[in-house]
């Protein structure tokens, strides 16, 4: 991650120690995901050589970038975890801060967040309020405040607990787009802003903002260059490391992960113009859409990739919902500025928004796009907004003669057999 640094590991555990983490729990956690990463990261063949960069940022996850965060908190930087892409990073990045996503993704804790959430939760929040209670997410701890948002029932109240044991600052979404919605959200950006700055010591100017703002867009522009680059046929990357990507987006320095993504599209291209993909011209191509997927939920696409296909785009906010749009025309004061984050953000269709057509269209869109032989719909298990939405989905998809597949699971490895018989009868239906 550093230039210089070796891959030799160091010891964590004082700085874990001191962060307040279940050191025991933490160390079988790291044994874990780390089987799980090589058996399931490792394993793919002809794999593009820059992706040795994202495999040694995951085997340093919860070291080296968790202890860049300490030292920025010395020199009086402030870290500020999330866990939805409505956070505006810009106002973050404007003031020197951090922002990080938190843990989120595995079936960890389980128990000690069920003793204050029911048990028919969805397991998303259910593990990030497990990771906290169980002592195992060094981002939680790290972070000098943490954000959550209304983009659900479940987290707008799992967040009042969560508060109990962290700091959290709630910002609230709106559930329409009309004018009015756009007013709310416009003061809910402005408030955030004041609670950025009150927590840094900082105050956000014109200059500075405009950086920040300038370091998101050119994240998502590298994304969006990767994104490209996976319409080819074959494609030049499979669908596990392209979302690898993603999900490191929310973690890792956004300049340095900037940086190295625009040399894995630099390569991507070159394998591109050699016609060198990850599988054969001709395998069927998947779009995944749905609820977001954090480390380490990888279940999905390593089944769907291990049963013959190859996944091409994601409809996700780990995927085309958090890269699609950039921070357009952001003139020279602070109130255009603000006004163009409050476009930005506003245009993200979340399942949470009612009517939400612009989500079926996009993913209409994104299917033409990417020539997606079939769509994998995935709601996470009792995830209300993704798992009604589907019905829509599927209906304009239906229409359009484009093959779908419903899914709901959580974050278990039981159904593993179950879900791979499935997606292998879909795909022989896609493949006719």
């Amino acid at each position: 991650m550093r230039k210089g640094e070796t891959m030799e590991k160091k010891d964590y555990r004082p700085m874990w120690k001191d962060l307040g983490l279940n050191l025991e729990g933490h160390d079988q956690l790291l044994a874990v995901l780390g089987k799980a990463y090589k058996d399931i990261y490792m394993s793919q063949e002809n794999r593009p050589k820059a992706m040795q960069y994202l495999d040694f940022v995951i085997s340093e996850v919860h070291g080296l970038r968790v202890e860049e965060l300490m030292e920025a908190k010395k020199k009086g930087n402030k870290v500020v975890g999330t866990f939805c892409v409505y956070v505006p990073e810009e106002l973050i990045l404007a003031v020197g801060g951090t922002c990080v996503g938190l843990c989120a993704g595995a079936e960890i804790g389980i128990d000690e967040a069920e003793k204050v959430l029911p048990r028919n939760t969805c397991a998303l929040i259910k593990s990030f309020m497990g990771f906290k209670l169980a002592g195992l997410c060094p981002y939680i701890q790290a972070s000098d405040l943490v954000v959550g948002e209304t983009t659900c029932d479940g987290k707008k109240k799992a967040y009042e607990i969560l508060n109990d044991y962290k700091e959290t600052y709630v910002m609230e979404i709106p559930q329409m787009k009309t004018e009015r919605d756009r007013t709310l959200w416009r003061g809910e950006v402005i408030q955030f802003k004041e609670k950025v700055e009150e927590i840094t010591g900082r105050k956000i100017t014109p200059e500075n903002l405009r950086e920040g703002i300038k370091i998101a867009n050119n994240k998502r522009k590298a994304l969006q260059r990767l994104s490209a680059l996976r319409k080819a046929n074959p494609s030049p990357i499979s669908g596990l490391d392209a979302l690898l990507v993603n999900q490191i987006a929310f973690y890792d320095d956004p300049l340095r992960f900037t940086k190295n993504i625009n040399a894995l599209c630099d390569e991507l291209e070159e394998r591109v113009k050699g016609r060198i993909g990850v599988s054969r011209n001709g395998t069927a191509r998947i779009l995944v859409s749905g609820s977001p997927m954090a480390v380490p939920n990888w279940k999905i696409p390593f089944i769907i990739e291990t049963s013959g296909a190859v996944v091409v785009a994601e409809e996700s906010c780990v995927g085309k919902r958090s890269t699609r749009d950039l921070v357009s025309d952001y003139g020279d004061t602070l109130d255009k500025m603000i006004d163009a984050i409050v476009d930005r953000y506003f245009k993200i269709d979340c399942a949470c928004f009612t009517p939400n057509e612009e989500r079926t269209d996009h993913i209409l869109d994104l299917a033409k796009e990417f020539k997606a032989d079939g769509v994998i719909h995935y709601s996470i298990q009792f995830c209300t907004p993704y798992t009604v939405e589907a019905y829509k989905v599927e209906k304009a998809l239906q229409e359009k003669g484009v093959p779908f597949l419903k899914i709901e699971t959580d974050y278990g490895m039981e159904d593993m057999g179950q879900l791979k018989t499935r997606i292998e009868a879909f795909l022989e239906v896609v493949k006719g």
